[in-house]
C-alpha cells in the first residue's frame, strides 16, 4: 500500500483506489465461490440455460500429457448433445508445468486447481476446470485404478499418467478413445449422474459393494457405470468405441433441463 502524506486530494484519491481494489477482490472471491461447491450441485446450472447461457471449459493440462484432439473434438460433441446453452460452448487449453507431487490425493488436486485456474463463473456464462495430471490416483492399487474424478461442483481431474500406461498394454483401447470415455463420465457427474444433482427418474443407480447407492448406473455398458471410472472391465467396455449415456441417465437430465 502507497502512503500519502502530503496534498490532502492526493491522499483522498488514494483511498478511493484502495477501496476499489478490495471491492473487485471481494467480487473475485465471491465468483470463486461458486465454482467450488460441493460435487452436483451445479448440475442444473450446466444443463439448462435458465441461468447461464453459455459453457466455458478450462483445460488446463501438465505439458506433454495434453489430451488428443480427437478426444476434446469427441467431448465437445457430447456437451453439444446433452445441454441447453444457446450463447455456444467454449473450449480453452493451456499447459502448466508439474507439480511434481504424483501419485495425487484429491487434496492435493484441489491445491493445484487453487494456483492454476484462472477461470470462474460470470453473468451468463458458467465455466468448467478440467486438470489432466501427470500421475495417478494415491488409491490406486495393481488391480483397479481411477481414471478421473469429478470433486466439485465445476472441477474435474483426468488421470492423464494412468490413461497412458493402459493404453500401453495390448489390446487397449486406443487413447482418444479413453480420454473421451472419462471426459464424458466425470462431467456427467458434474451434470448430476446418477442422482447427485439430477434425481432419479427410475430406480438405475447402482448399489457399491456395502449396498449403498455409489451415483452409478447399474445399466450395463451405459457411460455412467462404474467401471467406466475404474480399469476394471475397461477393455472390454471400450471395444465398440465410447461408451453412451443410457435411456434411464437420459432422461434424468432432461427432467433436470438437459438434453
Amino acid at each position: 500500500m502507497q502512503i500519502i502524506k502530503f496534498l490532502g486530494y492526493l491522499l483522498f484519491s488514494s483511498l478511493i483506489l484502495i477501496g476499489c481494489s478490495d471491492d473487485d477482490d471481494n467480487v473475485n472471491n465471491a465468483l470463486q465461490t461458486a465454482n467450488r461447491q460441493s460435487l452436483g450441485t451445479s448440475a442444473n446450472s450446466l444443463l439448462s440455460a435458465a441461468n447461464f447461457t453459455s459453457l466455458t471449459v478450462e483445460i488446463i493440462s501438465v505439458q506433454g500429457f495434453e489430451p488428443t484432439t480427437a478426444a476434446v473434438n469427441g467431448f465437445r460433441d457430447f456437451l453439444q448433445e446433452r445441454i441447453f446453452k444457446p450463447d455456444g460452448i467454449t473450449i480453452t487449453q493451456r499447459t502448466v508445468s508439474s507439480s511434481n507431487k504424483a501419485p495425487f490425493t484429491i487434496e492435493e488436486i484441489k491445491d493445484i486447481e487453487k494456483n492454476v485456474r484462472t477461470l470462474f463463473n460470470e453473468e451468463g456464462d458458467i465455466t468448467v476446470y478440467v486438470y489432466f495430471a501427470d500421475g495417478s490416483n494415491e488409491d490406486d492399487t495393481n488391480e483397479q485404478v481411477t481414471l478421473g474424478s469429478a470433486y466439485l461442483n465445476t472441477s474435474m481431474v483426468i488421470y492423464e499418467g494412468t490413461l497412458r500406461r493402459l493404453t500401453s498394454r495390448p489390446g487397449a483401447p486406443s487413447l482418444s478413445t479413453i480420454e473421451t470415455a472419462t471426459l464424458n463420465h466425470e462431467f456427467a457427474h458434474l451434470m448430476g449422474l446418477v442422482n447427485l444433482g439430477s434425481p432419479a427418474q427410475s430406480d438405475h443407480e447402482d448399489q457399491n459393494s456395502k449396498g449403498e447407492p455409489n451415483n452409478h448406473c447399474n445399466v450395463s455398458d451405459c457411460l455412467m457405470e462404474a467401471s467406466i471410472q475404474f480399469s476394471s472391465g475397461i477393455m472390454d467396455m471400450m471395444g465398440n468405441g465410447v461408451p453412451k449415456l443410457d435411456a434411464q441417465c437420459i432422461a434424468d437430465l432432461q427432467a433436470n433441463g438437459g438434453r
